[in-house]
Parts: C-alpha cells; sequence; structure tokens
C-alpha cells in the first residue's frame, strides 16, 4: 500500500493554499473583456485627465470656458467686471453653465460684453436668437426702424457651427452684436463702435479661447 508522508502532505497543503490566494487575489482588469460588468458604460475612465478643470459633457460635447483672456482681449475684474446677467439667457436647467463677461475693447474702447450658455438642451440657433433679442433689448433698440438682419459670417473658424453678426445701429458703423450656435451651446458678444466684418472676425477669434 502506497503511503505518504506527513512532509508531503504539508507540502500539499501549502501548494493548495497559495493556488487559492493567487485565484482571489485577481484584479477587475486582470479579467477577460467578456467578463466586464455590463453596467460599466463604453469608453468610461476610472479618473478625469490631470489637470483638466471641468469634463466634457456627455456625448463629446462642447462647453464654455471661463476664460481669463479671449482672442488677445484681457477679461475684467474688480470694477470692471460684468455686476449681473444683463442679458436673459433663457431657459437654464441642470448641468447647463452660464458664462457672463466683459473683455478690454480693442485699442483702450469700451468693454466687449459676452454672454453664453453650454450644454443647451434644444436647437442652439433658436437659442441664439433668444440672446440676441435679449442683447437688443439691452441697447435699448428701439423697433420702429425694424429689426436688425444678423448676416453669417462666412469662416467660423476652426470651432465649426454657425456664426452670425448683425448691426444694431442706423450707420455703417456702431453697435455689432455677434453669435455662434453649435450642436451644445449659444453664445453672444456686444462690439461697441465696429463694423461687421471687425466684429465677426473678432468674435471667432475670442471664440477659441472661450470654448472647448
Amino acid at each position: 500500500m502506497f503511503r505518504t508522508s506527513r512532509g508531503a502532505l504539508r507540502r500539499a497543503a501549502v501548494i493548495a493554499v497559495a493556488a487559492v490566494a493567487a485565484l482571489t487575489a485577481c484584479r477587475p482588469e486582470d479579467l477577460p473583456v467578456d467578463d466586464v460588468s455590463p453596467s460599466a458604460s463604453p469608453g468610461a475612465s476610472a479618473s478625469a485627465s490631470p489637470g483638466a478643470s471641468r469634463p466634457a459633457t456627455p456625448g463629446g460635447k462642447r462647453f464654455l470656458v471661463d476664460a481669463s483672456e479671449a482672442g488677445g482681449l484681457r477679461k475684467h475684474t474688480g470694477d470692471g467686471a460684468v455686476a449681473d446677467v444683463p442679458v436673459d439667457p433663457g431657459e437654464t436647467r441642470d448641468g447647463m453653465r452660464l458664462v457672463v463677461s466683459h473683455f478690454a475693447g480693442p485699442d483702450g474702447g469700451d468693454p466687449i460684453l459676452f454672454e453664453g450658455v453650454d450644454n443647451v438642451p434644444e436647437d442652439t440657433s433658436k437659442r441664439r436668437e433668444h440672446l440676441f433679442r435679449g442683447m437688443l433689448e439691452y441697447l435699448e433698440w428701439d423697433p420702429e426702424p425694424g429689426q436688425p438682419r444678423a448676416r453669417p459670417v462666412a469662416d467660423p473658424g476652426p470651432l465649426g457651427g454657425s456664426v452670425e453678426c448683425l448691426l444694431a445701429s442706423l450707420a455703417e458703423n456702431g453697435q455689432v452684436i455677434c453669435g455662434w450656435a453649435d450642436e451644445s451651446t449659444a453664445a453672444v458678444a456686444l462690439f461697441p463702435d465696429s463694423t461687421l466684418d471687425e466684429a465677426g472676425r473678432l468674435f471667432v477669434a475670442m471664440r477659441g479661447d472661450l470654448e472647448r
């Protein structure tokens, strides 16, 4: 009859315990892809990217940034900052962000007023129209001559979408309001003492710093 020594049994027991410990120590990332829980969203990461101040909205949509400089123009703070929300931004819901800023005007002129919202739930072009009307009310535009007509800016810049400007003046230069609308954001800015072409170019340049 085959006999097993106590030493051999002890060694076998140690090997068995080690095998069980190795199996229970498996981490989720060591499992095959098919074993990942279906509750995990596709493409989700465990943590935000280092240095990210705010994550992108769901679906890769763009969002607004409260930039300290836009298009080479410095944001006003202190006494020169916007004290309230001068233009009705429309309905704001959870997850939406409102950004309102004054930026130093070119050549030391009057400041440029910027206002925009992101994560817009409806057609962003309609939200831009709402902001256009609000900006005209802010200027106390006289409706007697009729509503100014917005004109598209030929080059909306690398962020795409639609950029339009309108002249709220009876002269060829004066108060110009420009606005953009894309998949998830809408914004407007008021350019005092400008022309449609000048304001359009500057607005596109500012947008590159105000939207991500």
